[in-house]
């Protein structure tokens, strides 16, 4: 049995220890907001949140996270429903076009926010290269994230 802390509650599963983060969510606590993309850990569409830190979930074993705090999609929004400020930016941006990747583009954005309040440009290109988007949303989610931190967006920053 492996204990596990998932979204604030704990929580317990009876899966091989091997068994990638991703599969115990979605399969075994029902939460399928975290998307399998790639399944060699490449393209972002699994992140989760690991102690705070994102991780891609596909390819890090349930293991890994006996004894820690692992925060999916379902977690990020309040208590009351309230979407968390990134998610609602992502919205007023239009950012999502087929939506299969925008979960973990969101996670892998407010671990970062979380990191730094106030990323530049790069930082934001940096922190976010990891995560494919294949509709090419990039300039999209640079603007969510620019507004989520509470920065102007302006016309480079949707070039």
């Amino acid at each position: 049995m492996i204990k596990l802390n998932v979204n604030g509650q704990a929580k317990a599963v009876e899966v091989d220890p091997a068994t990638p983060i991703l599969w115990v969510v979605r399969e075994n606590l029902g939460m399928t907001g975290t998307k399998f993309g790639c399944g060699i850990a490449q393209c972002g569409a699994c992140t989760v949140h690991l102690d705070g830190k994102p991780v891609r979930s596909c390819s890090t074993p349930i293991s890994v996270a006996e004894g820690k705090s692992i925060t999916t999609i379902e977690g990020i929004a309040g208590e009351d429903g309230t979407l968390h400020r990134v998610q609602q930016a992502w919205i007023e941006a239009q950012v999502p076009q087929c939506g299969y990747c925008q979960s973990g583009q969101i996670m892998t954005a407010t671990a970062l926010l979380a990191k730094n309040p106030n990323p530049t440009d790069a930082q934001i290109d940096a922190a976010m290269a990891g995560n494919v988007c294949r509709c090419g949303m990039y300039n999209r989610i640079r603007q969510a994230i620019k507004a989520a931190a509470g920065q102007p967006v302006t016309k480079e920053t949707v070039a």
